[in-house]
């Protein structure tokens, strides 16, 4: 199936600095999607070594035998030592770290991964949905009852990971298989979308805008206009749609 797609990152309001980063492969293999913290320059370098890494690492073993599940979750290993590396260098960057996901077409299944609140969506007709579970306090304490959804969306907690890249005791990264056909679109974001817009308006804005490069910047114009507290970074996937073009 044949993919369009689009990168697009911004600012914010509020923040000076931009500490996301995306990586969009010129072929349409992976794409991937940072956010990172730690301070200025810590958030900054933490999201570059991650995109960087895992890119490198899905290219350089792209023909290896290695299983497309393994080979994902092997390049977001590389990426946390590359931030340990870089932690044990510079102590002045010791508490940074990175959210990142990560989609790839390999083969026939596609599969993604995550670590931290950086999620991937799937729009498949008029259903958006959350592929992607947050690692963070909220996401926990709402699936076991303990908030509820509302709660979530304001609670002073919400921010806080339980997991990132770039922690000596990451031991687990999830991955999945993803499944996709013709029609639907992936987004890959940040929390700074997520932050300011609803699932309903995400879906809002990816229903009406078909083409992926106007429908990118429509969303993070939506953010910013509803607060654009952080910085915001989207990439979309479209999956075998002539339209987008």
């Amino acid at each position: 199936m044949k993919r369009f797609f689009t990168g697009l990152t911004d600012v914010g309001l509020l923040r000076s600095v931009n500490q996301d980063a995306y990586y969009l492969d010129v072929e349409g293999r992976f794409f991937i999607v940072a956010d990172g913290m730690g301070g200025h320059a810590g958030g900054q370098e933490a999201s570059r070594l991650a995109t960087q890494a895992i890119q490198t690492h899905l290219l350089d073993c792209w023909e290896s035998a290695e299983s497309s599940q393994s080979l994902l979750e092997a390049a977001f290993f590389k990426a946390n030592q590359a931030i340990l590396a870089d932690q044990r260098c510079y102590p002045e960057r010791s508490d940074m770290g990175t959210t990142a996901v990560a989609i790839m077409f390999r083969g026939e299944q596609p599969w993604c991964a995550h670590v931290g609140d950086s999620r991937l969506y799937r729009l498949r007709g008029a259903k958006l949905e959350q592929i992607t579970e947050d690692h963070t306090w909220v996401a926990r304490a709402t699936k076991i009852g303990e908030i509820t959804p509302d709660q979530a969306r304001s609670h002073p907690w919400r921010h806080v990971l339980s997991q990132c890249l770039g922690r000596e005791d990451l031991d687990q990264v999830d991955v999945q298989a993803l499944s996709v056909q013709g029609g639907d679109r992936l987004l890959l974001c940040s929390d700074g979308l997520t932050e300011e817009l609803s699932d309903q308006l995400i879906a809002s804005h990816l229903k009406s805008i078909r083409a992926c490069e106007r429908a990118a910047i429509a969303l993070i114009d939506a953010a910013k206009n509803h607060g654009g507290r952080d910085n915001i970074t989207v990439v979309i996937v479209a999956i075998d749609s002539p339209s987008t073009r």
